[in-house]
């Protein structure tokens, strides 16, 4: 077989498959779901550099969900949740903590709370009762508004400029990936994790200036970060459409 027959053979198969999903896609293309989610909400900056999991707060989301298109989703949400992070829980390259943590002796603890809107792709049309796949995993990506609320306190009593309290209004870009599965024609359950980029350095107060004194406590070239990974419930609303044909001539549904 020659190149040229190969990438046609390719292309037909594509076009196939593409075909049968987008055909089965039909029905769930009226498709929207209400849900709710349980899991932890995880921040990472100053005082977590990289991603902790003891860091997992509780959290709580309830969304909307509906299909715009035969793979493409769109998810409002909302999203309440608790944040904490310490120097102490810090660890370097020798398992012990990294001195400017050992030094700065911080921690932060508070709320947030976000809005939501995301685009999300669907591999496979998990609605589609007759296919023998009833689930799908599927990528989003999106924007958030934020309001988080934190105390940041520090045990050492050389830098009092730490020891700060105050409430922010922000936005953040959400992405990640997840599973969904029809338990049923209504019922679905989900499986998501999730990062958001704040584009700010200040949800712990530490934004890597000095802190009143000759010190610096923080990277200035570094923005915060939070996660949402969860668990989540959902119940779907069908509406069928009447084809065109149907709709102008009534008669025909006798």
């Amino acid at each position: 077989m020659t190149k040229a027959n190969l990438s046609k053979t390719l292309l037909v198969c594509l076009v196939q498959t593409g075909s049968v999903f987008f055909a089965h896609s039909v029905s769930a293309q009226y498709t929207s779901e209400i849900g709710v989610g349980l899991g932890g909400l995880v921040y990472k900056g100053e005082l977590s550099p990289s991603y902790q999991f003891k860091n997992n707060r509780p959290a709580i989301t309830a969304f909307y969900r509906r299909d715009i298109s035969a793979p493409i989703t769109l998810r409002g949400a909302l999203l309440a949740g608790l944040l904490r992070a310490d120097d102490g829980n810090v660890k370097g390259e020798n398992g012990n903590v990294p001195p400017l943590q050992a030094y700065r002796q911080a921690n932060v603890k508070g709320s947030l709370y976000e809005a939501s809107a995301v685009l999300e792709y669907n591999f496979f049309d998990y609605h589609y009762r007759k296919a023998k796949i009833h689930f799908t995993p599927y990528v989003f990506v999106g924007l958030a508004g934020f309001l988080a609320s934190t105390t940041t306190a520090s045990n050492n009593g050389a830098l009092p400029a730490l020891n700060q309290k105050g409430n922010m209004l922000g936005v953040a870009v959400p992405a990640g990936f997840g599973f969904k599965y029809a338990l049923s024609n209504r019922w679905n359950l989900g499986l998501e994790a999730g990062a958001r980029k704040a584009f700010t350095d200040k949800l712990d107060h530490i934004d890597g200036k000095t802190s009143g004194q000759t010190d610096v406590v923080g990277n200035p070239h570094d923005q915060d970060w939070y996660f949402f990974n969860g668990f989540t419930i959902s119940y779907t609303f069908y509406k069928i459409n009447c084809p065109p044909q149907y709709k102008e001539n009534p008669k025909l549904l006798r």
